[in-house]
């Protein structure tokens, strides 16, 4: 029982930080007039910089939207260090700030002159919560991709020097990130322990493993394509909802039956929320195409998924031997699932 309790403890800690703290992307585009950087964030991130709610109502209207642009523009361009040429530079002008229906801000800056040599550190990412990351991506005129790279607080600058024709994949980077995201995904692995926790047989388990790989990276490739697209305020909650199912389903049903078919079916939702993060990076403007991080990208979160999968089963297995701890480990576990998903449930749709 003490393991259990410590699985108590340990999730508890955890269910204020089911998702990432932040991702955003950057284009970087060198022309014969100089160089155009080109920055989204969520909109919420904005606040790092400018405050909107000027009037408290915990709520930003569009006045208070278009209000706070020149701030957002004037310290995002003081917290991005630029050298062109081994010269440090300033924007030519005020940079440009629009929204897009997606709650995202695009900020638009120009420096000048023309670059065979660039370095830029993102003195931002220090406003913004630890661990949040920013695709940089560097470009030419013609849209050739020169460079890319993940960077955030710890290493935020990106340097390219055109005469030694560098470049850099960002296979790794994708792939880290997948990895990351599903060990720091407590509602994804939460779902997939409730499921497992009823198991008592390697192939029942490779089964249910197997089709939520395959849902999720149906979802995964679809969303992160923009081919398929559902609101996080949709998504996120339908998660939480699974969690609550598959909690209650092992306190109401001895031997859940049919849990791959299940497992399928709510595998497709999560898809969706492992997409938000390409999603929110803005991946299908990557020169070197989508294929390659989102290949990356499911194969980091496959990977996570196979290292928490490969520790926990032995373990759940092993308890499912002891006469004493088997009685009460499955319906235990539930009760806490269903209790951590109902939080979830009323955060993400009520608070």
């Amino acid at each position: 029982m003490k393991l259990i309790s410590f699985l108590f403890l340990f999730a508890y800690a955890q269910f204020g930080f089911a998702h990432d703290p932040g991702l955003s992307s950057a284009e970087v585009v060198l022309n014969e007039n100089g160089v155009d950087v080109s920055i989204t964030f969520a909109l919420q991130d904005t606040e790092a910089f400018a405050p909107m709610d000027n009037d408290g109502d915990a709520e930003v209207s569009n006045a208070e939207r278009e209000a706070a642009k020149p701030e957002v523009a004037a310290l995002l361009a003081k917290e991005l260090d630029v050298t062109l040429n081994n010269q440090n530079v300033k924007p030519v002008k005020a940079g440009d700030v629009t929204f897009d229906a997606q709650n995202n801000a695009h900020i638009l800056l120009h420096y000048e002159p023309a670059a065979t040599s660039l370095k830029m550190q993102l003195l931002f990412l220090n406003k913004l919560p630890d661990g949040h990351k920013q695709v940089v991506t560097i470009k030419d005129a013609t849209g050739k991709n020169l460079s890319e790279k993940m960077l955030m607080q710890q290493d935020n600058l990106i340097e390219l020097n055109l005469t030694a024709g560098e470049s850099s994949s960002m296979f790794k980077d994708f792939f880290v990130l997948g990895v990351e995201h599903i060990l720091t995904g407590y509602d994804h692995l939460l779902f997939l322990f409730a499921l497992l926790i009823v198991t008592h047989r390697f192939w029942a388990a490779f089964g249910i493993i197997t089709f939520f790989t395959i849902a999720h990276s149906i979802t995964l490739a679809l969303a992160g394509m923009n081919l398929v697209t559902i609101p996080s305020t949709i998504v996120e909650p339908l998660i939480a909802a699974s969690i609550v199912y598959v909690g209650v389903e092992n306190l109401i049903r001895k031997e859940p039956k049919g849990r791959k078919y299940l497992t399928f079916s709510f595998g497709l939702i999560h898809g969706f929320g492992f997409a938000a993060v390409l999603q929110e990076m803005n991946i299908t403007s990557i020169e070197t195409g989508i294929l390659v991080p989102l290949f990356s990208f499911n194969l980091g979160v496959e990977t996570g998924q196979l290292i928490v999968t490969s520790i926990a089963l032995p373990i759940i297995w092993w308890l499912h031997t002891k006469p004493l701890i088997e009685k009460y480990f499955v319906p235990v576990c539930s009760v806490f699932v269903s209790i951590a998903g109902m939080y979830w449930l009323i955060e993400r749709t009520l608070l």
